[in-house]
C-alpha cells in the first residue's frame, strides 16, 4: 500500500530541505564530536581488545532489543571509526558521520559523487549488526557489491560482525550460510529474486492443502520464517535512486522456460507482415510519450482481413495484441538503442544505464517478434512463475535507508512510495566544477561534427575528456567519427565489469578520452592524474540529454569530485530522443531557427527542462500504475482466499 502522510507535515518537511545544508541542520554537532572523542579513546586498544570491546557492546545492545538510542549509535560509530582507520587507513570526516546518522534514522542521504558513500554505509551496518538485526546492503550491480564487501569485510570481522557476499546463481546451502551473517552484501535484484525463489520453494514443499501456505503469506500471518531469506531487518541501499526509482519500472519476475513451437513462430512472422501493411493515423496511432502503439477500429478490421490463409490459431491473446506488438517492434524499438542482437539472442538494454540486461525479456510475445524481425532463432514465450515489484519487496524490511548523489528531484516519490525523507549532506570541499553553455543544433549531423571538433581541441591541451552517451548506438557513432579524426579513445558500453570500472577510474589521466554510456562505472572514483588539476581537470561532454534531470546530474557528478577542478557541457540537437518523444514542438522550432553551420544561437535550456519534466511525469505514472496493479493483484488474491 502506498504510504501517505499529512499534507501539512509534508509541506513542512519539503520546506526544511530547500537549503543545501539541511542534512547537517538535523544532526547535533556535539554527537559528531563525541564519536571522535570515543574513537580516540580506542586507539590504544590492540586488535584483540577492540574485538572484545565490540563483543561487549553487542552483548549490551542485544540484551535490550527494544532500546535504540543516540548513545548506542555514538558508541557503535566510535567502534566503526576506529575499525575503518585501522583496516582501510582512512579517518572519517564530519560529512560521512552526518550521512551515517541520517541512514540510522531511516533516511536517504544525498551525498555528492566522490564524497565516500561506501564508508558511510559501514556506519549503520555496524550499528544494526551489533544489535543483532539482519543487515542487507543492496547495490545496483554485482561488481559494486563484491568491491565494497571485500573492502569492508575485515572491518566488520574486527568488530565482531559476520559478513557475507550474496553471489548470483550460487547453491542454496551457500546462500543459506550467507544470509545467516549479520551483514550481507548483494545486488538489490538478487535479494528480491531470492525472496521469490523461497516463496516458490515453500509453496512446493507445503504439506497442507493446495495453496494453504500462500494463503497464510497473503494474510500476513507468515513470512517464511523457516527459509534462509526470512530475516529482513535493515536494508541499506547504495545508489538508491537507481535501485528504487530507475529500476522500479520493471517488476522482478521468475519465469519458467517456454518451449519453441514452429506454429507459434509463424504467428509472430504473420503479425509482422500484417503490421507492415498498415498505415499510421488511419490504421494505428502512436503515443510517443507513452511509447506505445494502438490499433484503430479500421486497423483491427484490416489486421484480420489481411492475414494470409486461414485465421490465426493457437492464440495466447487477441490477434490485435500480436499486431500491436509487431508495430511496436517495427516503429518504437531500435537495435543498439533498446536492445542488441548478442550471440544469436535478443538482449534488452537498460534505458537508464545503457547496460545490457541478459536476464530480462519483453512479455506478450514482443520478445519473440523481435527475434523474427532480426532473423534469430525462435524461443518460446516464458511462463511467469512468481513476480513482485521492487516497491512492495523493499517495503517488507523493518527499516529502509539509502544514499546516492541524486535524490532531491525524486524526494516526493520517495516520500509517498517508501515513506523516506531525503536530506542533503553538505560538501566537504567547495565545488569548483564549471558549467559551460549548452550548445544547440538543428540536426544530429551538425551536433556530431561540433562534438568531435571540441573533443579534439580539448584533447590537444592534455585535459582528460569523458563523453557521456545515452545509448550504445550513439557511443558507436561517436567512436567512428573519432577514428576518422584520429583521436585515441576508450569505448565503454554495455555490461558492467571490473575491467570497465578500472578503465573508468583511469579516465582522469592526462590525455585520456573515454566514451561511456551514462552510468558506466557508477560508484567508481575517478582520480585526476598528475598535473591534470593544474590544466583545468577533467572535462565532460554529454552528447544528448536524458529523460530525467536527475540522471543528467549523475553524469555531471563524474567531474569535479571532492573539490577537484573540472567542467562540463551539453550538446543537444532537434533529433535527440528526448525531444522526439517529449518535445516535438521544440524539435520543430529548433529546425526553423536561424543557424550557422547547423548550430543555433538561442538558449533553449528551459524548453529542454520542460521536456524532461514531461518525461519524468511519464516515468512516475508508469511506476505508480505498476505499484497499483501489484497492490490490486495482491488484494484480489487475499479476498479470494478469505
Amino acid at each position: 500500500m502506498t504510504t501517505t502522510f499529512p499534507r501539512r507535515t509534508a509541506q513542512k518537511w519539503l520546506a526544511s530541505l530547500r537549503h543545501p545544508s539541511a542534512g547537517s541542520a538535523i544532526i547535533d554537532p556535539a554527537r559528531i564530536e563525541r564519536v571522535r572523542q570515543q574513537a580516540a579513546g580506542l586507539r590504544n586498544h590492540s586488535d584483540t581488545q577492540l574485538t572484545a570491546e565490540a563483543g561487549r557492546v553487542a552483548a549490551v545492545f542485544r540484551a535490550q532489543p527494544a532500546v535504540c538510542s543516540a548513545e548506542q549509535m555514538i558508541e557503535a560509530f566510535a567502534l566503526a571509526y576506529e575499525g575503518i582507520r585501522r583496516v582501510v587507513g582512512l579517518e572519517l570526516y564530519n560529512e560521512q558521520i552526518i550521512s551515517g546518522m541520517l541512514l540510522c534514522r531511516g533516511m536517504i542521504a544525498e551525498m555528492a559523487t566522490g564524497e565516500g558513500k561506501t564508508l558511510c554505509a559501514a556506519l549503520p551496518a555496524i550499528f544494526y549488526g551489533l544489535r543483532g538485526q539482519s543487515v542487507h546492503v543492496a547495490t545496483p550491480n554485482a561488481y559494486l557489491a563484491e568491491r565494497d564487501c571485500k573492502l569492508l569485510a575485515p572491518v566488520y570481522r574486527l568488530l565482531s560482525c559476520s559478513v557475507g557476499l550474496l553471489k548470483e546463481n550460487s547453491p542454496e546451502e551457500e546462500k543459506r550460510a550467507v544470509y545467516a551473517c549479520d551483514i550481507v552484501y548483494g545486488t538489490g535484484y538478487e535479494f528480491g529474486f531470492d525472496y521469490l525463489r523461497e516463496q516458490l520453494a515453500g509453496i512446493a514443499q507445503s504439506r497442507g492443502t493446495l495453496g494453504s501456505h500462500y494463503r497464510e503469506v497473503l494474510r500476513g500471518g507468515g513470512r517464511s520464517e523457516h527459509g534462509f531469506h526470512a530475516r529482513r531487518g535493515v536494508a541499506i541501499i547504495d545508489e538508491i535512486d537507481s535501485v528504487m526509482i530507475d529500476e522500479a519500472c520493471i517488476p522482478l519476475i521468475i519465469s519458467g522456460a517456454g518451449s519453441p513451437d514452429k506454429e507459434d513462430a509463424s504467428l509472430y512472422a504473420e503479425a509482422l507482415k500484417v503490421a507492415k501493411r498498415l498505415r499510421e493515423d488511419s490504421d494505428y496511432l502512436i503515443d510517443r510519450e507513452a511509447h506505445s502503439v494502438s490499433l484503430t477500429r479500421s486497423g483491427k478490421l484490416k489486421s484480420h482481413e489481411q492475414t494470409s490463409g486461414q485465421s490465426p490459431c493457437r492464440l495466447q491473446r487477441s490477434w490485435s495484441v500480436y499486431v500491436e506488438q509487431a508495430l511496436q517492434a517495427l516503429l518504437l524499438l531500435t537495435r543498439d538503442v533498446d536492445y542488441v542482437a548478442d550471440d544469436g539472442k535478443i538482449v534488452l538494454v537498460d534505458g537508464a544505464t545503457g547496460r545490457l540486461c541478459p536476464d530480462r525479456n519483453w512479455s506478450e510475445g514482443l520478445h519473440q517478434i523481435l527475434e523474427v524481425k532480426e532473423n534469430l532463432e525462435h524461443s518460446g514465450e516464458l511462463r511467469t512463475a512468481a513476480r513482485i515489484t521492487r516497491q512492495r519487496y523493499f517495503r517488507m524490511y523493518d527499516m529502509l535507508c539509502g544514499m546516492t548523489g541524486t535524490a532531491m528531484e525524486s524526494r516526493w516519490e520517495f516520500w509517498r512510495t517508501y515513506g523516506l525523507h531525503v536530506a542533503t549532506v553538505p560538501l566537504r570541499r567547495p565545488l569548483q566544477r564549471k558549467r559551460l553553455p549548452t550548445r544547440f543544433f538543428a540536426d544530429a549531423a551538425s551536433k556530431w561534427r561540433a562534438a568531435v571538433a571540441e573533443i579534439a581541441r580539448i584533447h590537444a591541451t592534455g585535459r582528460p575528456v569523458l563523453i557521456g552517451s545515452r545509448t550504445i548506438e550513439n557511443s558507436e557513432t561517436l567512436a567512428k567519427l573519432l577514428d576518422d579524426a584520429r583521436v585515441p579513445y576508450q569505448l565503454l558500453n554495455g555490461k558492467q565489469t571490473a575491467d570497465e570500472a578500472e578503465i573508468v577510474a583511469r579516465a582522469g589521466q592526462r590525455g585520456a578520452v573515454t566514451i561511456a554510456t551514462n552510468m558506466a562505472g557508477r560508484g567508481t572514483d575517478i582520480k585526476l592524474g598528475h598535473g591534470v588539476a593544474e590544466i583545468g581537470g577533467m572535462h565532460l561532454i554529454a552528447v544528448e540529454p536524458n529523460e530525467s534531470l536527475r540522471v543528467d546530474r549523475q553524469l555531471i557528478g563524474r567531474v569535479g569530485r571532492q573539490g577537484d577542478p573540472g567542467s562540463y557541457q551539453f550538446f543537444i540537437s532537434a533529433d535527440d530522443a528526448l525531444l522526439l518523444r517529449f518535445g516535438q514542438r521544440l524539435a520543430l522550432r529548433m529546425k526553423s531557427l536561424p543557424q550557422v553551420g547547423g548550430e543555433l544561437s538561442a538558449d533553449l535550456s528551459r524548453s529542454v527542462r520542460a521536456a524532461q519534466r514531461r518525461a519524468e511525469a511519464a516515468g512516475r505514472k508508469q511506476r505508480r500504475l505498476l505499484t497499483a496493479a501489484d497492490q490490486w493483484r495482491t488484494n484480489d488474491l487475499v479476498n479470494l482466499v478469505k
